[in-house]
């Protein structure tokens, strides 16, 4: 009997754990079922949630080149912005090369308080696009960053810029603090952020974002050439 002993409390022991899981299991399919999403069928009568719609920034935008161009290269930039001034002149190149088949737009994107003078470099390119000269202002303003980037009132220095490129003056100094021009900055800022733009400067070809890496001459060449053929061009 003694001898019996130990195999007889396995034997228990086995028969309790094998009630155990049974009870489990059981327990487990009476359980409800575990909720999942519903997807809708494509015929389905109920509504399909809003896309995210990405506001049209600044209208019109600062543009060179038809709206009709098979390319559109949409820069977000900041005028006091090192890699931004870098780029200005590739970009000046592409629209050289390609002519009517880019367009080119320029949107606000300010880093502030990051580049002090930024905002008024915006504030004076935006006043003198209304006046008609926005890219003359753009060009002098990225041309001679360097000049200006260290200043202590640039404000002082873009006031020449406008007389420079012939601005009517007391117009410009009205519009360079005006809410024109500060709409203006903000629908670009605000199409930047549903755009998800995180930094300057950030290119989109044809709406997809280029990567940074790209935006040196020889790939942007052949990011564009590759859109236009693309298009038959």
């Amino acid at each position: 009997m003694k001898r019996a002993l130990p195999f007889i409390i396995i034997l228990v022991v086995l028969v309790s754990a094998s009630a155990v899981a049974w009870s489990l299991k059981e327990s487990a399919t009476n359980d409800p079922p575990t909720p999942t999403p519903t997807v809708a069928p494509s015929n389905s009568a109920s509504p399909a949630a809003p896309t995210r719609s990405v506001p049209p920034g600044a209208e019109p935008p600062n543009a060179i080149g038809p709206a009709t161009a098979p390319v559109t290269l949409e820069e977000f930039g900041d005028f006091q912005c090192p890699p931004c001034g870098l780029l200005h002149p590739v970009l000046k190149k592409m629209e050289q090369e390609f002519g009517d088949r880019v367009r080119v737009i320029f949107r606000e994107y300010p880093l502030v308080p990051t580049h002090k003078h930024a905002l008024h470099a915006a504030r004076a390119a935006e006043a003198a696009g209304l006046q008609g000269k926005f890219f003359q202002m753009h060009d002098m303003i990225f041309e001679n960053q360097k000049a200006w980037d260290k200043a202590f009132d640039a404000r002082l220095i873009f006031e020449d810029y406008a007389q420079k490129i012939g601005l009517d003056m007391e117009k410009y100094r009205k519009d360079v603090t005006s809410q024109a021009v500060e709409q203006r900055i903000f629908l670009d800022g605000k199409r930047a952020h549903a755009l998800g733009v995180q930094g300057t400067p950030t290119v989109f070809i044809n709406g997809r974002e280029i990567p940074f890496q790209s935006l040196e001459p020889g790939k942007l060449r052949a990011l564009i050439s590759n859109e236009l053929a693309a298009a038959g061009y």
